[in-house]
């Protein structure tokens, strides 16, 4: 592996910091020994100032450039972010409905099951979308779910985020 440089982030499959490398877990380490790494990264992501700092976190987290995107808030260096759980609100929610429409036509009693007709909605196709949809009350959809909150996490692959203790030390320019 080429030299590194001394804070530089990488992206480990195995299962264990390399020699010169620690994980991104947060850790505190003491200034007196790592002195380059803590000119570089200070105390975004934690410690004192004095005798400690602190790696970055990444154990569970994504990785996210700092700055302000087109349409986006501004973000700064070891700022945290995101919920693994949201509850929704119902003020959170677009302005929709969940309409449960049904036909007007009898069931025959040679076979009321062929002609039950539910569907979905007045112009999208239905279980059977024969005569004409009519509005049921609105009590025969409740509110359904339990006001809990619902895993929040995009797709993910764990990995070992590593950060080099040691290496060249980078150029400003």
């Amino acid at each position: 592996m080429s030299s590194p440089f001394v804070a530089e982030v990488r992206i480990f499959g195995f299962n264990f910091a390399p020699t010169g490398w620690a994980y991104c877990n947060g850790q505190l380490m003491p200034i007196s020994q790592n002195t380059a790494l803590f000119s570089l990264l200070g105390t975004y992501y934690g410690g004192d100032g004095k005798s400690t700092f602190a790696l970055p976190g990444l154990e569970g987290m994504t990785a996210m450039h700092p700055g302000q995107g087109p349409g986006l808030s501004d973000r700064f260096l070891g700022e945290l972010g995101g919920e693994e759980f949201v509850t929704l609100l119902q003020s959170e929610m677009p302005i929709h409905t969940h309409g449960l429409m049904g036909g007007n036509l009898p069931a025959t009693t040679s076979n009321p099951a062929s002609d039950m007709e539910l569907t979905r909605s007045a112009a999208g196709s239905g279980y059977r979308a024969t005569g004409t949809v009519t509005q049921l009350a609105f009590e025969a959809m409740p509110p359904a779910g339990g006001g809990l909150p619902h895993n929040n996490l995009m797709p993910y692959t764990a990995m070992n985020y590593c950060i080099a203790l040691q290496g060249v030390f980078p150029p400003r320019t």
